[in-house]
């Protein structure tokens, strides 16, 4: 199960690693996830947010936003009133405000320090949900769910996208030999090798397809589908509540 799947042992709770390890990775975070994902993220991301369109949400939360690069994406293909990018990891975030000055967003795009298993908003705010690669690091996921269900408002959507592996032959055993490659390479540019062997551990671990469905629904969601991409090496999901 990929909550016991921790960055530096046991010592101390999921949450707080999560947390050290995105501020000791940012500066190299983007690198190195465009390495993780054979540079097709951008793609994927664009197909989450396709599914979005037809709602034309105008108040949206991007969960474990990072860097922003998902908040700035939703910004300028759905063009929002407000996008919040939410994340445990001001040193992530601060990479992600100096991007959205650069691409003139600043009046749409804004962050806030959240633990996502405990979400400082009110009920029925947001028209979407949004999480792009980063719901497989919640200490809770099943908590973490259940507070993306309680900030979105009736009839809301939540769109999400995350690495998965593919399930059948050739591509699983061809996806594990190249992802190892992908891993053994950021190592040359990441100095916390620990971060990445953890985030290619909670690739393999984390719940996908019909079993990430069930967990939806148990949070609350009435509606609630995939769909695998490139063989299975991103899924997305797209619930209701």
């Amino acid at each position: 199960k990929q909550e016991g799947i921790k960055p530096y042992g046991q010592d101390t709770e999921k949450g707080e690693q999560v947390e050290r390890m995105f501020d000791n990775i940012a500066p190299t975070y983007d690198t190195l996830n465009h390495r993780l994902s054979w540079n097709i993220d951008k793609g994927w991301r664009r197909k989450a947010i396709k599914q979005l369109a037809p709602y034309c949400p105008k108040n949206i939360l991007d969960i474990a936003t990072g860097t922003g690069d998902f908040a700035i994406m939703l910004a300028e293909m759905l063009h929002p009133e407000k996008v919040t990018g939410a994340d445990i990891s001001t040193g992530m975030m601060e990479i992600g405000r100096q991007k959205v000055e650069r691409c003139g967003l600043a009046g749409t795009v804004s962050f806030a320090r959240e633990d996502c298993m405990h979400l400082s908003f009110g009920d029925n705010t947001f028209d979407a949900v949004t999480a792009a690669f980063g719901i497989r690091n919640f200490q809770n996921l099943d908590l973490g769910l259940k507070e993306m269900y309680r900030v979105l408002r009736p009839g809301g959507h939540l769109s999400i996208v995350e690495l998965t592996t593919p399930i059948g032959f050739p591509m699983k055993q061809l996806f594990r030999n190249i992802h190892t490659l992908s891993y053994r390479s950021t190592e040359v540019i990441s100095k916390d090798t620990n971060a990445y062997s953890y985030l290619t551990a909670t690739i393999e671990a984390f719940p996908q397809g019909e079993r990430m469905v069930e967990i939806l629904k148990n949070a609350g969601f009435g509606k609630a589908e995939f769909k695998r991409l490139t063989f299975g090496i991103c899924t997305m999901y797209f619930a209701t509540k």
